[in-house]
């Protein structure tokens, strides 16, 4: 028997008693009662066990990989060598004692361009450099570096300022300076290509 789900006018009390009827007779028939009385509820959630006491909850977080250990920092003296360039050399031969300050401005680029024989360049300087730091270098008696000041750090291209730094360390020390009037320092531009090569600025003349 089919249920009955199209509304019937009101109009005729025996049909009226005719639909009461048939109601009452579907609610008997498999396969209509939850049609006549709409969708069944929610079945109740099933209840969940209680966790014995001491012993802990299973986490509901998924547990996220944890990642790798972050790379140390390298020292200056192991920064990795520009293009071109690399940090082996030959030994270099003793310094040469200058007789003034001109004189050892021109001998220590020489010894920095020896130092760094594939991080440097030497004849014309092509513009636009990449970039044109300039240190300033503060010795003890015997040439070594007391200390390495940056008076200008280049607009772009910033680390070159450890590429000079590192050359010049590579190139010291630089020779008696007791003779020399003090203060024992000394200033050098380093005019740097695209290839991250420089030349001093001493020896561009």
């Amino acid at each position: 028997m089919r249920c009955i789900e199209t509304p019937v006018p009101w109009g005729n009390a025996f049909r009226v008693m005719a639909l009461a009827a048939a109601a009452v007779a579907s609610l008997s028939l498999p396969g209509c009662s939850q049609r006549a009385l709409g969708p069944a509820p929610p079945a109740a959630a099933r209840p969940v066990p209680p966790v014995p006491a001491g012993q802990p909850r299973s986490p509901s977080v998924t547990p996220v990989t944890p990642l790798p250990p972050a790379s140390p920092t390298l020292p200056s003296a192991a920064l990795p060598a520009a293009p071109g360039a690399t940090n082996t050399h030959k030994p270099l031969p003793p310094p040469t004692t200058a007789r003034n300050w001109a004189e050892f401005r021109l001998l220590a680029a020489r010894r920095i361009v020896a130092a760094n024989p594939n991080g440097t360049y030497l004849g014309e300087v092509r513009e636009p450099l990449l970039a044109i730091p300039v240190l300033e270098m503060e010795l003890n008696v015997d040439g070594s570096l007391r200390r390495v000041d940056v008076l200008r750090h280049p607009s772009q291209a910033r680390d070159t300022t450890q590429l000079a730094i590192d050359a010049v360390r590579r190139a010291a020390p630089f020779g008696d300076v007791s003779r020399l009037p003090k203060p024992w320092k000394f200033a050098e531009v380093f005019l740097f290509d695209d290839d991250r090569r420089f030349k001093p600025r001493t020896l561009d003349h």
